[in-house]
């Protein structure tokens, strides 16, 4: 092993959370407007179970990237794949989850915007449909929120809670298996991608302890506590 990646053979995987919240979303927008929900997803042959979920939860159609090699693409390799895809296809709406729950880059959906030349919006909490505009809450810091608006067609990346995540019943999961999941082979793309970064090495990191009396008046021991804590720890 290179050290640059997990063992994958004794683990399960499941859709990353935020993608089932923006998954959510597509379907509620489209009850609500009409339309088709397609997923893409690109990564080896298990993937499809994953897809299977969103098709039985609702999605009407898929498409699948197949690359055994996804896990060592940095943000914008998958942006650019992803793009490509999404230009072979009409759409007025581009729902990606805020970030994935492995590496937690957060980027994808904000490079796969600027790949399409599209408006971008991060972070949404609610959505509204409005004569093919958008009327967007974005969650920022400290408890504050932004109201702005969008014209179609747009990329939104979906912050986690924004719904209720609903579960897939019986019917839609035997509706699910005459659905049609497209697989495009990578190099049908059309695309070159050259890594702009690299994961060197994958490790748990190591645990010590390390005990230090803070000697002094209160005052002086506050003061170097503080020191410690702001520029060792790095806490504050």
């Amino acid at each position: 092993m290179a050290g640059n990646w997990i063992k994958e053979s004794d683990i399960g995987f499941e859709m990353n959370e935020p993608d089932s919240y923006a998954l959510e979303e597509a379907l509620r927008l489209k009850e609500k407007h009409g339309g088709e929900v397609m997923v893409l997803s690109m990564g080896p042959e298990r993937v499809k179970q994953t897809i299977k979920e969103a098709l039985a939860k609702g999605a009407d159609r898929a498409v699948h990237i197949g690359n055994d090699d996804f896990a060592q693409l940095d943000p914008l390799g998958a942006a650019t794949y992803l793009s490509a895809a999404i230009k072979k296809e009409k759409f007025d709406l581009v729902l990606t989850g805020l970030q994935s729950d492995d590496n937690g880059f957060g980027q994808t959906g904000v490079l796969l915007a600027s790949l399409l030349d599209l408006p971008h919006a991060t972070i949404i909490m609610a959505i509204e449909v409005q004569d093919r505009r958008l009327r967007l809450k974005r969650e920022l810091e400290a408890g504050w929120f932004q109201h702005i608006e969008c014209p179609l067609p747009a990329v939104l990346s979906i912050q986690s809670g924004i719904n209720k995540v609903r579960y897939a019943t019986l019917k839609g999961i035997m509706a699910a298996k005459k659905k049609e999941i497209a697989t495009i082979a990578l190099e049908s793309l059309g695309v070159s991608v050259q890594p702009t970064q690299r994961v060197e090495k994958i490790y748990v990191p190591t645990k010590t302890k390390k005990t230090e009396f803070l000697t002094g008046t209160p005052k002086e021991a506050a003061a170097k506590l503080v020191e410690k804590l702001k520029f060792e720890a790095r806490v504050i």
